[in-house]
């Protein structure tokens, strides 16, 4: 608990010391609207600060406007969690030399799949294939679960349901309002230990919290998987979604400006299993992004313990303890 009070505190903002050591000059980076990269940020943010000297103001803003701007006037110097399969841009960026690739800031890569409970597949294991819910509709509820009307998933989803010949077999397709909603409804399954059978996306707090485990589809295939996003697709088949590449990336001036904080965002990575606990817990305690980070930083200090510099990691000693 001092250790956590005492990185809390911290947080609040950039000490003293750092802005007098100035071993780092002023470095941007993004705060992105959703809370797995939030808590990369405030994590980059702390080690930044207090480990290396750097001065740094959160960007909020998303991935599209992030990546205007780093092509338009060449900030903010770090882009976290981008999942590049949602924006043609950053290839072009990159290849332009405006980007530059420093970490697979998710190791696992996003995933999105149809999942069931961990409870269910341990008492119905034939559930985790969709021969076993085709056959036994009625075991995970006769419903499946599905994202919003919208969402990139709504469509790709909708073919794989139709492919699956789902529909046939007695399940129907549930769309929910909103993403709190689909939430909701894995909580309150888990809770009442009920059926649930749906589509959801790792990591995030509800996988963290509730154990799920996938149901198997076909391996990806890219042409089918092309065809499934499309709402004319002729001939919809099963594919499974590809894992998502998940990076974080600079701007080249800040790379050649700072190579030594530069190099710790080369080494800033999560598991999956990490982000999901961490969310997971900020969920529970209705955390703050930033408390959030500290939590990780208290819980998972032989992780980041060995992204640091022997400078870094002298200065944060007290927290490594």
């Amino acid at each position: 608990m001092k250790k956590l009070a005492f990185a809390a505190t911290l947080m609040m903002g950039t000490s003293a010391a750092s802005i007098a050591a100035a071993d780092c000059g002023e470095v941007s980076i993004t705060e992105m609207d959703w809370a797995s990269s939030a808590v990369v940020t405030y994590v980059a943010k702390f080690l930044l600060e207090q480990g290396y000297g750097c001065a740094v103001s959160t960007v909020p803003t998303t991935t599209e406007p992030a990546m205007a701007s780093v092509a338009e006037t060449g900030e903010p110097d770090i882009l976290t969690e981008l999942w590049t399969s949602y924006t043609s841009v950053y290839e072009e960026l990159r290849d332009e030399g405006k980007l530059v690739e420093l970490s697979k800031v998710l190791s696992d890569g996003g995933v999105e799949a149809w999942w069931i409970p961990a409870y269910l597949a341990e008492e119905h294991p034939e559930l985790t294939t969709l021969e076993g819910i085709k056959a036994n509709p009625e075991l995970v509820g006769g419903l499946f679960h599905d994202c919003p009307s919208g969402w990139g998933c709504d469509i790709t989803n909708n073919n794989n349901f139709k492919a699956a010949g789902l529909g046939e077999a007695g399940v129907e397709r549930f769309q929910h309002g909103s993403g709190e909603t689909l939430a909701t409804a894995i909580a309150a399954a888990a809770e009442a230990k009920e059926p649930w059978f749906g589509y959801y996306w790792a990591p995030t707090s509800v996988l963290g919290k509730y154990p799920m485990v996938q149901v198997e589809l076909p391996a990806y295939d890219p042409d089918t998987h092309i065809c499934n996003g499309l709402e004319d697709c002729a001939t919809p088949g099963l594919s499974s979604y590809p894992v998502s590449n998940v990076v974080t990336a600079a701007t080249q001036a800040f790379v050649d400006r700072e190579p030594e904080a530069a190099e710790l965002m080369k080494n800033l990575t999560f598991t999956n299993a990490q982000m999901g606990d961490v969310l997971a817990w900020q969920e529970n305690n209705q955390a703050s992004y930033e408390e959030a980070a500290v939590y990780f930083l208290t819980t998972y200090k032989d992780t980041w313990g060995g992204w640091l510099n022997d400078d870094a990691r002298a200065k944060l000693s007290a927290l490594l303890q």
